[in-house]
């Protein structure tokens, strides 16, 4: 599997098989899941933390320390996934959505190298 021949909904079907052959439907309510996204997002950031750029960069580089990054990521990214699975959500659409949001609220003529929030412009 890859991402270039890999559908989203695809992965929400494995996400969706491996935690029904578990029985775990019943732990993964909107609430637990989101708890879920955040834990991980915070296990990805503590790679992180405290760390310069050239330090960024060599973990990228390691092998192993970018096994364990991008596990962290894969957790994250199953649990946005299940969410989806769960609750109906269509990705590919709500990014859709969210980018012409972005496009209205960032236009190219005020946010080109910029890091303002678009309240700032």
């Amino acid at each position: 599997m890859n991402d270039a021949s890999t559908t989203l909904e695809t992965l929400k079907a494995k996400a969706r098989a491996f935690c029904e052959e578990r029985d775990w439907d019943r732990f993964h309510d909107p609430k637990e899941l989101a708890i879920g996204l955040i834990t991980e997002a915070s296990e990805l950031l503590e790679h992180f933390r405290f760390r310069s750029k050239d330090e960024v960069a060599a973990l990228l580089g390691d092998g192993k320390s970018r096994e364990q990054i991008e596990d962290e990521l894969a957790d994250a990214f199953f649990l946005i996934l299940r969410f989806a699975q769960r609750n109906a959500v269509d990705l590919t659409a709500a990014l859709a959505r969210k980018m012409e949001k972005n496009a209205r609220n960032y236009p190219v003529e005020l946010a080109k190298g910029s890091n303002r929030k678009y309240t700032e412009f």
